[in-house]
């Protein structure tokens, strides 16, 4: 099947949820585009502060993404092209990023809080309690799985021949693998690419809050950051192990979730997004431009009996595989983490959490649509699910991209490729610094729960940063991508679904229609918990990973409680109603008797 028919199907349909969708779930829970928002009303030059659209958008679309968009789609695909694709729409215009939205949108109504705060006011204290010992668990899972991701991506090297270079070739530098073949080094180009736009962020970030240039100007000063920074890597890329990568990002994401937004976190994303951008446009016209050239789907349409060799059924695991794209609860803790606290109105709500959502989803659709017309099914085996040697599905979007680009503007596979590894790069470090800072919010909060008075110690936030980024490496350390990814996708999902319980709760209390909220947290909680038990019981207790089993049995307990404490809370309102209702009545019949 030619890739324009998907192509075009999934833009129109996505645009359709955008258009009529949003507004209607807008107006279910109350949007005002004139109500003040927290980062107005609590501006505190640290983490509320007002931010100006286009950058806001920037931070949180990079935040958000990661290389979840990509990664998800890429290894899902493996049961087939046609059931990742419908998720991915379907899952974006329903669940997604009705979740996006309305976990931003309660969050604005509670001056910024979290969605474990959030929880506290509608489920209580011991709600509180199992939502921030849930999310710290989740967080630690996501950011284990980027760390061995990136660790590994930054270390990607593949044969020049299949590059299309030649060995005089002088575009990559080259080192010979042990059984003779000649390795371009693609990781270490993105390598340097990070580490240059990382030290430049906090130029950029003095320019435009303490200096206030002009947005245009901003634009300018990142093109041209981005642009040095491919240059020099191609000239000096960096060659390092992947243990030593992992070391080194968890030094860096201590550093950087302990100091303001506008110094790392805000500028740094809004450079890397500009590849993003660019990123998603060349994928625009590359597809567009195959597609009327003939480029076809090579990967089987449904492919169900793979699928469940590798990762299970395809009801859950396609569902927690491919997360980003259709639903992920990482996106909950950027919504009312961060760019909560700086929106600048509430007119851009839906814009910044429904819209940006939908982005997400486009962005997977064309990897599904890349990874699947640039492999024959054994290539991207050998990638994605090897029987020996490490997973890397980054590279393989990354060649995927170089194939689609060479095939569409003739641009030279090895350098289509590098940048498609830049596109995911950076966005892994960003997803890194905002999760590490979430959780570091998130220790502070328990800490508070925990103690009467707590220790010195444990106010200091490179306490809570560096106890975050220790978890993160540990179990970065001890277990392989693959290994990690079906419980951080479980985990991902589950804590869409809980976010989203805690909003239908929210709804409830103020007397608002919450099916919109209530029927995709059915369907994810009884998704993810399905997949808990599929992984515990066929993977964790046969091959004894004490580590996996021990937050698999620790995801299924946290969820079990939010969920009883959420369905006692809606009973409880309901009873209370229908006592309302009956007095309502009586004082009705009195006063006709008396009448």
């Amino acid at each position: 099947m030619n890739v324009l028919f998907y192509f075009i199907l999934a833009l129109v349909t996505l645009g359709l949820g955008s258009r009529f969708y949003s507004r209607y779930v807008g107006r279910i829970i109350g949007q005002k585009d004139d109500r003040p928002t927290p980062a107005v009303t609590q501006h505190d030059g640290r983490d509320f502060i007002p931010a100006k659209p286009h950058v806001l958008f920037g931070h949180h679309f990079s935040s958000i993404s990661g290389a979840g968009p990509i990664l998800g789609p890429t290894m899902g695909i493996l049961y087939g092209f046609v059931p990742a694709w419908l998720w991915v729409v379907l899952g974006g215009i329903f669940i997604g990023a009705v979740h996006d939205f309305t976990t931003l949108f309660v969050s604005l109504q509670e001056k910024g809080r979290s969605m474990a705060q959030i929880a506290k006011r509608t489920l209580g204290t011991p709600g509180f309690a199992l939502f921030i010992l849930f999310t710290i668990v989740m967080i630690v899972l996501v950011t284990s799985a980027f760390l061995t991701a990136t660790a590994t991506a930054l270390t990607s090297k593949w044969p020049i021949d299949k590059l299309g270079l030649s060995l005089g070739q002088t575009l990559l530098k080259t080192e010979t693998a042990a059984d003779g073949q000649t390795l371009g080094i693609i990781g270490g180009i993105a390598s340097m690419s990070v580490i240059i736009i990382t030290f430049l962020s906090p130029l950029l970030g003095y320019l435009l809050y303490v200096r206030k240039i002009r947005v245009a100007y901003a634009y300018l000063f990142a093109a041209v950051v981005c642009i040095l920074s491919v240059w020099m890597g191609i000239k000096y890329p960096v060659r390092l192990d992947p243990e030593t990568w992992m070391v080194i990002l968890s030094v860096y994401v201590l550093f950087a979730s302990g100091v303001p937004v506008w110094v790392i976190l805000q500028p740094r994303d809004f450079i890397n997004v500009q590849i993003m951008y660019l990123g998603i446009a060349a994928l625009f016209l590359g597809l567009l431009s195959g597609g009327l050239g003939g480029l076809s789907l090579h990967l089987p349409a449904f492919n169900l009996a793979e699928g469940t060799k590798n990762l299970g059924l395809i009801w859950p695991m396609l569902f927690i595989t491919v997360a980003c794209g259709a639903i992920s609860g990482f996106h909950a803790l950027v919504a009312s983490g961060t760019s909560s606290k700086q929106l600048a109105s509430e007119k851009h709500a839906r814009t910044i959490g429904y819209n940006g959502m939908l982005l997400e989803s486009v962005l997977a659709v064309c990897v599904l649509l890349v990874v699947g017309s640039a492999f024959l099914f054994p290539e991207y085996k050998s990638l994605v699910w090897p029987e020996v040697g490490r997973s890397n599905p980054i590279l393989a979007f990354s060649l995927g991209v170089g194939k689609l680009l060479n095939g569409a503007f003739s641009i030279p596979i090895a350098l289509g490729s590098v940048f498609g590894i830049l596109m995911v790069e950076g966005f892994v470090v960003t997803t890194l610094d905002t999760a590490v800072r979430l959780n570091r919010y998130l220790f502070e909060e328990l800490w508070g729960l925990i103690f009467k008075k707590v220790p010195g110690l444990l106010k200091k936030f490179w306490f809570n940063s560096a106890l975050a980024v220790a978890l993160m490496w540990l179990l970065a350390y001890f277990n392989t991508f693959a290994a990690l990814w079906p419980i951080f996708g479980t985990a991902n999902q589950l804590l869409a679904a809980l976010s989203l319980i805690a909003v239908s709760t929210w709804l409830s209390v103020r007397g608002r229609k919450n099916l919109i909220t209530v029927i995709p947290a059915v369907f994810m909680i009884l998704t993810t918990t399905a997949s808990l038990l599929i992984l515990l019981f066929t993977k964790y207790i046969p091959q004894m990973n004490v580590t996996l089993l021990v937050a698999d049995i620790l995801l299924l307990v946290l969820s079990l409680g939010v969920i009883y404490l959420s369905l006692r809370t809606m009973l409880r309102l309901m009873n209370e109603k229908k006592q309302k209702g009956k007095a309502g009545d009586e004082r009705r019949s009195a006063s006709a008797r008396r009448s």
